[in-house]
């Protein structure tokens, strides 16, 4: 399959109209489009360490979830670090691929493989300024703060999570991967005894038992990493002999 082909085939099962309006995804870099694509490399970001293994690996492609170029580029030098990774890129051939929100928003994406990893069933979408990437559901049984803070830290393979407890038993929980403070009022909403997302901040972290809502903080990297497999699934899909491998990018620890 061309490259250009498996960009088609992705850009079809995760269209840019579920893209929230000041995002950057999509084709980031395509040094040949006619290149037969034989190997994949999926991973959330497309740091200097997944480019520098795709080159040793004999990648044709990397495809991730946080897009390579966000903010528009003033130049292309070795000095500025997004920009060493593109000119690697094209010096080495390989194309770059990203789908951020469009994920995120994407039923099967990154929230809705988030859900399934807590036991959050039932899932449906909610979230503010006509942006519903979020999902909110309901566990099968009630369960205490600290047992459900414990099975999200294991389900995610999080080194550790933060979380306030608002004073209330687990049912109804709202999740959003990534970076998720500016959803709680829209997570309160939808009914949510506790939310849970990558990023909330200090401050929404030390309000939440005055509103009513436990909060959870279990790391952006941890929270979307699990949709790194259903990148996978849709390569495999696209062409069932592109061999895929997933990247493990996080380089952020607990000291």
């Amino acid at each position: 399959m061309k490259t250009v082909e498996l960009y088609n085939f992705l850009n079809n099962a995760i269209p840019s109209s579920l893209s929230c309006e000041w995002d950057n995804d999509g084709a980031m870099c395509c040094p040949d489009k006619e290149k037969e694509v034989r190997r994949a490399l999926i991973t959330l970001d497309i740091t200097a360490e997944a480019v520098e293994y795709a080159k040793d690996g004999g990648f044709d492609v990397i495809i991730s979830h946080h897009p390579l170029i966000f903010k528009g580029l003033k130049s292309i030098t070795p000095e500025v670090c997004v920009s060493a990774r593109v000119i690697a890129l094209i010096k080495s051939g390989i194309s770059a691929m990203s789908f951020h929100t469009r994920l995120d928003a994407l039923s099967g994406g990154v929230n809705d493989t988030l859900a399934e990893r807590l036991g959050v069933l039932n899932a449906v979408p909610f979230g503010s300024d006509g942006e519903s990437i979020g999902r909110v559901g309901e566990l099968s049984e009630p369960m205490e703060l600290s047992d459900f803070a414990r099975l999200v830290k294991e389900a995610l393979g999080a080194p550790a999570v933060l979380c306030t407890n608002a004073g209330q038993k687990v049912k109804r929980v709202a999740l959003l991967g990534g970076e998720g403070g500016d959803d709680i009022a829209a997570a309160n909403a939808s009914g949510a005894d506790t939310y849970v997302s990558g990023r909330l901040g200090y401050h929404a972290m030390t309000d939440a038992p005055e509103c009513g809502m436990n909060l959870i903080e279990a790391g952006h990297f941890y929270t979307e990493f699990p949709v790194c497999e259903k990148l996978r699934e849709l390569v495999k899909q696209a062409d069932a002999d592109i061999e895929c491998e997933i990247f493990f990018s996080n380089k952020i620890e607990l000291i």
